[in-house]
């Protein structure tokens, strides 16, 4: 019979619904269960697209013996870290703390009753490997420390629970702020950058967008041209690996290696909405074709692939099909060899690394943009265009063979926060490259999150199959606000603007702290749990208060609303000291401190709606990471004060510094020599690094 997991919306859950443990999803029906028997709690965190979460369900929680001991142990809970990131920060960072070791998935945490941890790991084996004791052997041996030392857990529970508490950021005063993180960033990220493949450190590679970003703002505001090379060189060398899926497009979690060519095969929509935007402003700035190119396939492997028949954008894809990682993805030479014509493998194969030895498990290849195009010209005597064509047919070819294999897993939950992730990086795109659909993709998901997760002037964290549930998080109201102000500028509509205050005030209301400044990651009426942080570097994806304080800045801007600006100044004082100490870790609180010192600057064009093309060339497609622009045909009723400028059919364009504007201008050249915006895209001459970071 299948146990308590198969009611649950989560495909994650539903995996673990037919193992003989009797599981139960977190809530106060297991919480109850555990006060009522004494017994201890067994917590395991994962998600759906988890290799090694796959593994050890495979291994222990499918296996009858080992269920026993569970199921006789503990009170047993699963919890999908993507439904409940809450549960998943308290228990990684405690983790974390018990053993001095980063965490990870699946997280197994064992807690007493009141839910505080006593013991925990990741992964562990079946059998005693990897340095490790057997899953069933260990089980005993916690329930038997469990049932002896309750009053050394006690102590420990009690250390535990000081040392969350001092982990809450203490604050400075408003004036402290200054430029100082904003001057050190850059420099830090010299020193960790990897000059021969891009990237930060060594194996594994994460594409670390924050990073990215923080560089490509560095370069719009100083025009630092290293930072822009080490942003440039990052963007290429993830777009020419294996982390990039060559044949379908789309981005895999992060590199195994150090060359970025061999990924943990899982593809996750976080990542890929945050790396649509920086590929797409990348663009702006150096018009390389690569990252346009980056840009179309991604932009068509998400409408493809991840977007439901209703809207919402699905979470991701496993790593895993027919049990084996990356199966789906990599090919022998004489399959490819039998797919394509004579020419088209020619090609193809010094193209892709097929005339090297096996990069995959020794026997198989994964494709990498392995030569540069003037080296495929000269090896096959052949001309670039006709390179690129017989490429693009070697792709289509291949995509159409890898349709056929038995497809990864999907998650087609829609969570809220990613699919903003994803809706701002469709806008953004959209707009830099003049794409109409990508933005109607964008608004498609953007109106079902309003139909679907917007209840009652309350936001929903998740849906499937027509449920939503869960109260959202910081998270989903903070990318949220940021993905309508995203939507806003590349199509005004007023009741964006209308449901982006809305959301802005329950930020406010909800999650921040009046007393300290910040917003706590729960909402003040959310469960109680043993823990209640305010996140603030930037991790997978962009850090919850940072995005609130950036975006809830410039929807001040837009709606004269006071208490929004202040919110965002207070919460970027309160992690003043971290943002001092350590900058590069917190990217996104960077950008919030940077619009803190220069207010973000607004250009608000008004007028004949048909007109608007050749303003929309220019605010568009520049790289101007400061600069908010909305377009509002003329004859818009009820906008606030700062956005109700005089309008006719003659467009006209109101630079607003803060909130002092300048007079209307009435050409895009005007436009274009008032806001210093380039001609043509920068090619800085020096790529050298600054002698202060070298």
């Amino acid at each position: 019979m299948p146990n308590r997991l198969a009611q649950e919306t989560s495909p994650y859950l539903r995996q673990h619904a037919d193992n003989p443990v009797d599981w139960y999803p977190w809530g106060e029906e297991a919480l109850a269960e555990a006060k009522r028997t004494g017994k201890p709690i067994l917590l395991s965190v994962g998600y759906s697209a988890c290799h090694w979460c796959h593994v050890m369900a495979h291994e222990s929680f499918e296996d009858a013996a080992t269920a026993r001991l569970m199921n006789e142990l503990y009170v047993n809970i699963k919890v999908d870290r993507e439904e409940r990131p809450d549960i998943d920060q308290i228990y990684q960072t405690a983790q974390a703390m018990l053993t001095q070791r980063t965490g990870g998935w699946p997280l197994t945490m064992f807690l007493t009753p009141d839910q505080l941890p006593f013991f925990g790991g990741t992964y562990f084996p079946d059998q005693p490997r990897y340095g490790m004791p057997g899953f069933g052997d260990l089980l005993q041996r916690v329930r038997r420390f469990y049932d002896e030392n309750a009053s050394e857990i006690r102590e420990q529970n009690e250390r535990l629970a000081s040392a969350l508490a001092r982990m809450q950021p203490r604050g400075a005063p408003q004036d402290a702020l200054a430029r100082q993180p904003l001057e050190e960033a850059a420099a830090q990220l010299a020193d960790s950058f990897d000059t021969e493949h891009g990237g930060f450190g060594g194996a594994p590679k994460f594409p670390r967008p924050d990073t990215i970003e923080l560089l490509l703002r560095r370069y719009g505001a100083t025009g630092d041209a290293y930072a822009l090379e080490m942003a440039k060189r990052t963007l290429r060398a993830m777009a020419e690996g294996g982390i990039y899926d060559q044949v379908g497009g789309g981005f895999a979690r992060y590199s195994v290696d150090g060359q970025w060519a061999i990924p943990h095969f899982e593809k996750m929509l976080y990542d890929n909405g945050w790396l649509m935007r920086l590929y797409a402003d990348a663009w702006t700035v150096t018009g390389d074709p690569l990252f346009a190119r980056v840009c179309e396939e991604t932009a068509g492997w998400v409408m493809r692939e991840m977007q439901s028949p209703q809207g919402g954008y699905y979470s991701s894809l496993d790593a895993d099909s027919e049990g084996e990682e990356g199966k789906y993805y990599v090919w022998s030479v004489d399959e490819v060899r039998s797919l394509l014509a004579p020419e088209e493998f020619k090609v193809a194969s010094f193209a892709f690394g097929l005339d090297r030895p096996p990069n995959f498990e020794g026997h198989a290849w994964h494709l990498v943009v392995a030569h540069s195009d003037a080296e495929l010209e000269r090896a096959t005597n052949l001309d670039g265009g006709t390179v690129r064509v017989l490429l693009d047919s070697a792709r289509r070819k291949l995509a159409a063979a890898r349709d056929l294999r038995v497809r990864p897993g999907l998650d087609d939950k829609v969570l809220t926060s990613w699919n903003a992730l994803m809706i701002a990086g469709m806008a953004r795109a959209s707009r830099a490259f003049g794409k109409p659909e990508w933005l109607a993709s964008a608004r498609r998901a953007l109106e079902f999150i309003r139909t679907t997760l917007w209840k009652d002037a309350r936001l929903l964290a998740t849906a499937k199959d027509g449920r939503a549930h869960l109260d959202a998080y910081l998270d989903d109201h903070a990318f949220l606000l940021a993905a309508l102000i995203e939507v806003m500028q590349a199509s005004f509509e007023p009741r964006d603007l209308a449901w982006a205050r809305e959301i802005a005030a329950v930020l406010v209301e909800r999650f921040h702290d009046p007393e300290r400044g910040g917003f706590f990651f729960t909402s003040h009426g959310h469960e109680p749990l043993i823990h209640r942080p305010k996140p603030g570097p930037d991790n997978a994806t962009p850090s919850g208060n940072g995005m609130a304080a950036w975006a809830l800045n410039r929807l001040s801007f837009l709606t004269g609303e006071p208490r929004f600006a202040e919110a965002a100044r207070d919460t970027v004082a309160l992690f003043w000291p971290q943002l001092a100490a350590q900058p590069s870790a917190f990217g996104t609180l960077l950008a919030a401190l940077e619009e803190q010192l220069v207010p973000p600057r607004t250009v608000i064009v008004t007028g004949d709606r048909e007109s608007f093309g050749p303003w929309r060339a220019l605010l568009d497609g520049a790289y101007l990471p400061t600069t908010l622009a909305v377009f509002i045909p003329s004859g818009t009723a009820g906008l606030p004060e700062p956005l109700a400028k005089p309008a006719d059919r003659a467009v006209r364009a109101w630079i607003c510094e803060g909130a002092a504007c300048l007079a209307p201008v009435a050409t895009p050249e005007e436009l274009r020599i008032a806001l210093e915006a380039p001609k043509m895209r920068a090619s800085p001459a020096s790529t050298d690094p600054p002698r202060s970071i070298r």
